[in-house]
């Protein structure tokens, strides 16, 4: 029932949010001349957090990116984010554990744990929360990828670079779609979506989808498979047009799963075999409102959002087929955000142009994450060194098992105040920009522990005395954290028939700094252990907190189209140089827990390449590259010194290359013929700050064929054709080293109806 109470108070304050942001409107339209009348209505097109902030299209822009568009879309069965791993220049989305994990990595820069270095908008919501990030979408019209520091005009987490994903307008199409998948491990995905003009100033559109699978990975303890998901998702979007100065897009959306997940095989028994369940549960729902309202010396934006997260991961933490040690961790997320901006109003001819805005956010988390300890755990990571320690008296525990519990309670909150200029002398445009960023960052705790021991007189095996475990650790902690951002850009067009540019831009980007909540189990576990007499003094002001992480990028590029448009090039270098850079660490000694430290300082230099070629009307060839050398210049953590190591988790080489040919056959039943075959590469990877543990670098094939009507197309397709056994993760804790492997060879049909 509580959860149904927190379901409804979520949506209460969704439709708060944007019944809030319509009045604030409305009476903006009331302030508008009684006189003013529409002669006529122009359709409305996609309104992007990156069209507000960079203006329509990047091919002039001091800025690396790649826009994939619809067509790609489908043709790669993009439904998330991370399928588009790879096909993006240093751009790789390793697809592991669960979908909390979301791990993201671009130009050797990236964390498993706690903050990005992506961000990311939906529909202009910038998700807050990096467990949000692997959603499936329907219809997806658009993803682009904005690559090297964009935390000037997007502030925290925007370091490496920012992702905007936009659905399909109902201004853009009219009609239903639907969707019907059923490939490998027994998986199967449906969609639906309509979308409908209401009159010429009102569009409505409303999408659902369901999908689930069986999975590949097999746990042997059990014989069943880990990897299984479920998953539905709706999305309700509806844009108006209020008046020719005025228009108003509002997105709600929702997303239910339910996965097994966490196949991790044990490298020195080589299977996949553990005794307790894992899974991750979540819950979201998501509103955002855009309104934009053009006047004649300016334009303003304003994106409002409402964000609900529930979710429930449950861990056999040792991955072993014995009763270790197991943990749950749930949280419930509420988040608020506005983003308010001006700027130039569109078509302004002048050679200065100007933006400037505000952001602010707050987010609150609860969370519970007990950390139960069993039989095997019990003993061999707590009797067997005490008694080692004390062989005379040695202990046993009155109760198979017993709880380390620790209840947390954030307020995170944030405020920016940016604005960016540009100049056009001729050819030349002079872009500088600059952000001030603050946070305030406020953890409140609890951890307690209640059990018992008995203490054995080895002489005569009597009890020589009981102990009672009461421990009761309250406390509370804060950060605040302020940022300048600044960035700096010039670019060039050439006078030539075809558009060629070449950039160099400066920029600074951060990540937040946080708490190591993952910590607070095995602070709780020492000070239980100092109970008996042994044990680590861990300090909780030590290791609960690590810093923000800043970097440098100095880049150059270019852009370039030639043959009528029908080959496009994009070419960047760079250069980063990062301080304090967030790693995710196991720490010394029999712990259960991960924390993020900050290396020392890293250095990442690379460059990268995009070519799309239309040879003819039916042929498509697509090719990007890229590389990266992304070492610790200094980082001593005082055991050993990793200076001059690669980073690990980031891939040194990433390349995508795809061809696709287009056969007419203008039958009654038969428009065309598509065949396509691409390729993904990416390697090597060091799993490890030792770097004695990699990756080899390894080509996922695959291929389809499609056949395409006036209001359907059916798509036969494989992946992974060469069946590569690779690695996506892999990781050491009490002492064992595990992996995951990536999917095998993965065969399906796709049918999509367009009515």
């Amino acid at each position: 029932m509580k959860k149904f109470t927190d379901l409804r108070r979520a949506l209460i304050a969704s439709i708060t949010v944007i019944l809030a942001a319509a009045m604030t409107f409305h009476s903006v339209a009331e302030a508008l001349p009684a006189d003013f009348t529409v002669d006529s209505i122009i359709s409305l097109g996609e309104l992007s957090v990156t069209a507000i902030k960079y203006g329509d299209g990047f091919k002039n822009k001091a800025i690396a990116s790649t826009t994939i568009g619809k067509r790609e879309i489908e043709r790669y069965r993009i439904y998330s984010f991370k399928d588009a791993s790879a096909m993006i220049p240093n751009f790789y989305i390793p697809d592991y554990g669960s979908r909390m994990t979301s791990s993201i990595y671009m130009r050797g820069q990236g964390t498993r744990i706690d903050q990005p270095v992506v961000g990311m908008n939906i529909d202009n919501v910038p998700i807050m929360t990096k467990e949000n990030y692997d959603l499936d979408l329907l219809d997806i019209e658009r993803i682009e990828v904005l690559r090297g520091p964009q935390s000037a005009l997007f502030g925290r987490n925007t370091m490496a670079g920012v992702i905007n994903v936009t659905t399909l307008s109902p201004f853009n199409y009219q009609g239903s779609r639907a969707l019907l998948s059923y490939s490998s491990g027994n998986s199967f995905r449906i969609g639906v979506s309509t979308y409908h003009l209401i009159n010429d100033r009102l569009g409505l559109s409303v999408a659902g989808g369901y999908s689930s699978s069986d999975g590949f990975f097999t746990n042997n303890y059990t014989g069943s498979k880990l990897d299984h998901e479920k998953i539905g998702e709706g999305r309700a979007k509806l844009q108006w047009n209020a008046r020719e100065d005025l228009r108003i897009d509002n997105v709600l959306s929702f997303s239910i799963s339910r996965q097994g997940g966490y196949p991790y095989e044990s490298a020195s028994r080589g299977e996949i075999s553990y005794n307790d369940t894992c899974f991750y549960r979540r819950t979201n729902i998501s509103d955002g409102l855009t309104m934009e309202l053009s006047r004649d010396n300016y334009k303003m934006t304003s994106i409002t959002s409402y964000q609900y997260l529930d979710d429930n991961m449950t861990l056999d933490q040792d991955f072993l087929p014995v009763p270790y040690f197991t943990l749950t961790q749930k949280r419930k997320e509420h988040v608020l955000t506005h983003d308010l901006t001006f700027q130039s109003p569109d078509g302004n001819d002048k050679a200065y142009s100007w933006l400037a805005g505000f952001f602010g956010f707050y987010k609150r988390t609860l969370m519970d994450a007990p950390v139960t300890f069993k039989e095997m755990g019990i003993d061999s990571l707590i009797l067997k060194h005490r008694n080692l320690y004390n062989p005379d008296y040695p202990i046993v525990w009155n109760s198979p098992q017993f709880v380390l519990n620790s209840n947390f309670k954030t307020h995170n909150f944030g405020l920016a105040l940016y604005h960016q200029s540009t100049y056009k002398l001729d050819r030349w445009t002079f872009t500088a920009a600059l952000r001030l960023d603050f946070e305030y960052n406020r953890l409140d705790y609890v951890s307690w522990c209640n059990t018992g021991y008995d203490i054995i007189n080895a002489a005569d095996g009597s009890i020589y005395r009981h102990d009672d475990v009461n421990i009761n650790d309250p406390g509370s902690r804060t950060k605040t954290f302020l940022q300048l951002l600044p960035k700096v850009s010039i670019s060039y067009k050439f006078d030539t028939p075809q558009p060629i540019s070449v950039f160099v831009s400066a920029a600074k980007g951060y990540k937040a700094g946080g708490f190591n909540t993952q910590m607070f189990s095995d602070v709780l576990q020492q000070r239980l252990m100092n109970y008996m007499g042994f044990g680590s003094s861990y300090k909780v002001e030590d290791i609960i907190a690590y810093k923000p992480e800043n970097n440098w990028t100095v880049e150059a590029g270019a852009h370039a189209e030639c043959f009528g448009g029908r080959i496009r090039t994009d070419l960047s270098a760079f250069y980063i140089h990062a301080t304090d850079q967030q790693l995710t660490m196991f720490p010394d000694g029999n712990t259960t827990g991960r924390i993020m430290t900050n290396a020392g300082r890293s250095r990442s230099y690379g460059v990268e390449a995009a070519i799309r070629a239309n040879p003819t009307d039916r042929l498509s060839i697509s090719i990007s590259y890229g590389f990266t050398d992304a070492r610790f210049i200094d980082f001593d953590n005082g055991r050993e010194n990793y200076s001059g190591n690669f980073i690990p988790y980031a891939p040194k080489n990433t390349i995508f290359a795809a061809a696709n040919y287009t056969l007419p056959v203008n039958s009654t039943w038969l428009g065309s013929i598509t065949f396509d075959a691409h390729a993904r590469a990416v390697g090597e990877i060091y799993w490890n700050e030792t770097n004695d543990e990699k990756q080899p670098m390894y080509c996922l094939p695959g291929a389809s064929v499609t056949l395409s009507g006036r209001h359907y197309s059916l798509e036969l397709w494989g992946e992974n054709l060469s069946n590569t056994d690779y690695r996506t993760f892999y990781f050491v804790s009490i002492g064992n080293a595990f992996f995951q492997r990536g999917k095998p060879v993965t065969v399906g049909a796709t049918l999509r109806l367009n009515i």
